[in-house]
């Protein structure tokens, strides 16, 4: 049975991201938000204030004392496997922020217990729910550029201090890694890395990842040194091109204008007029709360989560081939 009314949610983790899912849980008319966990306590009790919530130290004695449907696991990453079981051992739903663990052995196991207790997994890939992005996907699916060429994908900025325990390739490049096999439908076929250690001896800041889906080229370059934020993915195929802006999601679209003929050598030509450029109108929403929505969305109706386990580890596999080609600068198959 399946809760009718109010879904109860709770929060592990209310740092960066999770104090975001708190909030949202707090504004949604079918959520009741019960309690929030975190080990640090000064945070941990201000959000509980501000989102009329209990705070606990311990997640363990929430899962053991609260009555919850549900719970939103943002701690750090080496920290998922651990408390994903424990939020499964008490047959509670989970979304877990990206990447769903550790290294691939760790997210199997995640998986393998969630189907065993039949509770809802879901992984946090949020770029999934922009906006931009769903329309990007229905202009590829629609053909509006014909056959998709290639897909270039941005994503760079200064060092965000909450991260501790990952590189810049499982950390960043794994967003983007998984809209690129979202956009395509399919999984890359081969992958070659190139980054480095530019601010640190501690772990790859920065990193450029070429990847093969079938013949069509996808390029992700990554960095934690870039002073500025920049969030941008373009999308190259055989009707036109298209520019996405994840931050402001905006989405403009540049249809072909072009003529084949011979000159007058015989010489067969493409010539090309001025692109037609069109801005596609985009209903702008937080990608978390359309993320959050779905979750619960599926909790109440039983149906499966838009970013499952099993797609939240594929990305795992690439990100980790990805680091595995730097580290041996060599071409790597999936």
């Amino acid at each position: 049975m399946f809760p009718k009314n109010k879904i109860k949610t709770a929060v592990i983790g209310v740092g960066n991201m999770g104090r975001h899912h708190a909030r949202i849980y707090s504004q949604l008319n079918n959520v009741k938000l019960i309690a929030v966990a975190d080990i640090n306590e000064v945070p941990g009790k201000r959000i509980a204030r501000e989102f009329n919530c209990r705070y606990y130290k311990d997640y363990n004695e929430l899962l053991k004392k609260e009555d919850i449907d549900a719970v939103s696991i943002a701690v750090p990453t080496k920290f998922h496997k651990e408390v994903a079981l424990n939020v499964i051992r008490y047959g509670k739903h989970l979304l877990v922020e990206k990447p769903i663990a550790s290294n691939i052995k760790e997210a199997k196991e995640i998986i393998k217990r969630a189907r065993e207790a039949r509770v809802k997994l879901m992984v946090g890939h949020i770029e999934r729910f922009n906006p931009a992005v769903q329309e990007l996907k229905k202009l590829i699916e629609r053909g509006r550029l014909g056959k998709v060429n290639s897909i270039i994908a941005r994503r760079v900025g200064v060092f965000p201090p909450q991260i501790k325990d990952t590189n810049v390739i499982v950390d960043l490049a794994v967003h983007d890694i998984d809209i690129l096999s979202y956009l395509l439908n399919q999984q890359p076929a081969e992958i070659f890395t190139q980054g480095r250690k530019s601010l640190t001896n501690q772990r790859e800041d920065s990193a450029e990842i070429f990847l093969s889906y079938n013949g069509i080229s996808g390029f992700i370059q990554v960095n934690w040194i870039t002073p500025i934020k920049i969030r941008v993915l373009s999308v190259t195929g055989s009707k036109g091109y298209v520019e996405l802006n994840y931050i402001t999601q905006k989405l403009d679209l540049y249809q072909s204008r072009h003529t084949k003929k011979f000159d007058t050598f015989g010489e067969f030509v493409v010539k090309f007029g001025e692109p037609i450029k069109k801005e596609i109108k985009i209903q702008k929403r937080e990608p978390l709360l359309c993320e959050l929505e779905f979750f619960i969305k599926c909790i109440k109706e039983n149906i499966q989560p838009q970013v499952t386990g099993e797609e939240g580890l594929k990305a795992l596999i690439v990100a980790e081939k990805a680091l595995k080609s730097l580290r041996g600068n060599k071409v790597i198959k999936i």
